[in-house]
Formats: structure tokens, C-alpha cells, sequence
């Protein structure tokens, strides 16, 4: 589910001097919520990151590229793949 899509089933309370005190979530999204959290997530990324869209997780990538290369740091491919596997090694080990 979008968070969009979350945001729009919350509710807020709020007291006498307009400030919020409470949120409501409708019960069904409260135990889809309680649910991806407690899932075992084999990915290692937060539940936010698992509902981010592929498309703009490449958006979010190939605007990182542009940056990289328009500042003039630019890094052999093979070392790039070293940092990748390197940080899958600790990942994994970390679990």
C-alpha cells in the first residue's frame, strides 16, 4: 500500500486548542501495519523503503548518477561492484 494511500485512512484528534493529541487508524490498516512490521523481512530494508515504487527508486538512482557525473566524480565500474559486494558481505554477516 502507497503512503499516500495510508495517509489518506488517518484521522487526527485534536483537543480544544487545535493541537493533536490522538491518531486514529482504521483497524483494518492498523493490522496490515502491525503485520509488515513483524513479518521477517529478508531484504534488510525498512517497511517504508519495501512500499517505495521500482520506478522511482531508478528515478532516485539515475538522478544520483547525473549528479555523480556532472560534479566529475566518476569511479571504475569493477570498484563500484567491490563497494556493492562488500557491503552484501556485511549485510549479511550483520544478520
Amino acid at each position: 500500500m502507497a503512503i499516500a494511500q495510508i495517509e489518506s485512512q488517518i484521522r487526527y484528534v485534536t483537543n480544544v486548542d487545535g493541537e493533536t493529541t490522538d491518531v486514529l487508524v482504521p483497524l483494518e490498516l492498523w493490522q496490515q501495519l502491525i503485520s509488515s512490521i513483524n513479518s521477517d523481512n529478508a531484504s534488510g530494508l525498512a517497511w517504508i523503503d519495501e512500499q517505495e515504487p521500482k520506478a522511482q527508486i531508478l528515478a532516485d538512482l539515475q538522478e544520483s548518477v547525473r549528479q555523480v557525473a556532472a560534479a566529475g566524480q566518476t569511479y571504475p565500474v569493477s570498484e563500484l561492484w567491490d563497494d556493492i559486494n562488500a557491503f552484501q558481505f556485511h549485510q549479511k554477516r550483520d544478520r
